[in-house]
């Protein structure tokens, strides 16, 4: 009957874990397992306790981190977000007003970000922004 219970504890904490979502509840539901186990083969209730107890101490300090870890990574930039900060390659002369340059193996609209400078084709530009379809570039030294 204690197996049972134990049982029952267990998926119960695992299903309430789908609404806390901090990975603490998923442990102790392990725990409740592992001690199901203990009583299955007949432990005393000490024993299932102290199974309960140590699986979800051990649970919640040592992979609890991990997951978190794996879970919450840094942002990483997509789309247009991307290309900001990479280089290119002008193709047709862009100013203030207009351009090409290769990025990525593409041709892009482009204009300076110093609405004085003039960039000739061969000449390496790092994307500032994007604008709209256009990127916004400053020559490399």
């Amino acid at each position: 009957m204690a197996a049972v219970l134990w049982l029952v504890a267990g998926f119960a904490l695992i299903a309430a874990e789908v609404l806390s979502t901090r990975f603490v509840l998923i442990m102790m539901g392990m725990g409740a397992l592992v001690a199901a186990g203990f009583a299955e083969v007949g432990a005393p209730p000490w024993l299932q306790v102290a199974a309960f107890a140590g699986t979800s101490l051990a649970l919640t300090t040592l992979a609890r981190p991990v997951i978190m870890r794996r879970l919450h990574t840094d942002h990483v930039p997509t789309n247009v977000e991307a290309l900001v900060g990479d280089k290119a390659i002008v193709v047709t002369t862009v100013n203030a007003h207009g351009g090409k340059i290769k990025l990525r193996g593409e041709l892009w609209s482009a204009r300076t970000f110093d609405e004085t400078e003039v960039l000739e084709p061969g000449r390496a530009v790092r994307v500032m922004t994007i604008s709209g379809a256009t990127a916004v570039v400053w020559g490399e030294p």
